[in-house]
């Protein structure tokens, strides 16, 4: 038996068909229910991976739009789609249920007649654009969220240990450019709706679907200007990085540069052969005496260059 996920809440005349992991039962179901609907619109409910996109039909509209959710086990954000079927009388909204905003407002809606009312009472085209705005408000405080972190990178970037700031950079980067996508796509589809004259839609919803547009832009704009900052902290952690490296290296050279005469001279006596004092008593001092005379003084000639 296979078991149908539709949720349904109604105000007036005005339907709420919520669907989380849609199967081909409900698609069955909303075949039945509401036969205008193109069966390729049905089984892209099922899909989950569809492009945000907006279908226009005589009878209603087809969208699908991608909001990001937080993965706390890989760390990065990922692309949640939500499907919107608009009509006259209802609205169908289609996903996985990991969106916290929209899975609230729906068990909100369910028990409270006042909330309900407030999202339905002027239609179903007024519904959409509550749903939208709602997930589009929701984008804000992920960004805030990488706002923090990038702060926390600046303040860090100079001081903490590299490896583990390269890492932060990693994941902060990989994360806003995750968002990006996810922003920009959506873009088209607001402004869409906002441009869009259609008989679902009523006229005076041009200028809330702008205000939405608005908010789109400044999310957009904002993740632009995460990703320059991303860009900055990345080129600066590898400049650091080199000269940490250079340094290290030069080191590691003037050590080398400074044992290698000693490495010879201690060759050089090391060989079973009459050799300048070596029969003379304090000879294995005299030539420890030279080694250190000539370390001092290549150390010194080498601070004196700038080289150490």
């Amino acid at each position: 038996m296979v078991l149908m996920t539709i949720q349904t809440i109604t105000h007036d005349t005005t339907i709420w068909i919520d669907i989380v992991h849609p199967t081909s039962a409900d698609v069955d179901a909303l075949k039945v229910r509401f036969p205008f609907i193109h069966p390729l619109h049905l089984e892209d409910l099922r899909s989950m991976r569809e492009r945000p996109k907006v279908d226009v039909r005589d009878e209603y509209l087809y969208i699908s739009m991608h909001f990001p959710r937080w993965d706390a086990k890989v760390e990065v954000s990922r692309a949640e789609e939500i499907d919107f079927i608009v009509g006259r009388n209802f609205i169908i909204t289609a996903h996985e249920g990991r969106i916290k905003p929209l899975c609230n407002l729906w068990e909100e809606c369910r028990t409270s007649p006042e909330l309900r009312r407030k999202i339905l009472s002027r239609g179903a085209n007024d519904a959409l654009y509550k749903l939208v705005d709602l997930l589009v408000d929701y984008i804000e405080p992920i960004l805030d969220k990488i706002d923090v972190q990038l702060e926390e990178i600046e303040e860090t970037v100079f001081t903490a240990n590299t490896q583990k700031t390269v890492e932060k950079v990693s994941i902060v980067r990989r994360d806003i450019i995750v968002l990006r996508r996810i922003i920009r796509q959506q873009v088209p589809v607001i402004e869409t709706l906002r441009d869009l004259e259609h008989p679902i839609l009523r006229d005076d919803l041009e200028e809330y679907f702008g205000d939405i547009a608005d908010h789109i832009y400044r999310e957009r704009d904002a993740i632009d200007e995460d990703i320059e900052i991303i860009h900055g902290l990345s080129d600066t952690l590898n400049v650091l990085s080199s000269y940490r490296v250079n340094e290290i290296i030069r080191t590691l050279t003037v050590i080398s540069v400074v044992m290698l005469p000693l490495t010879f001279i201690s060759s050089v006596y090391g060989m079973n052969v009459n050799l300048p004092l070596g029969d003379h008593p304090l000879g294995f001092f005299v030539v420890v005496a030279v080694m250190i005379v000539i370390s001092i003084v290549m150390v010194a000639v080498f601070r004196r260059r700038g080289w150490v």
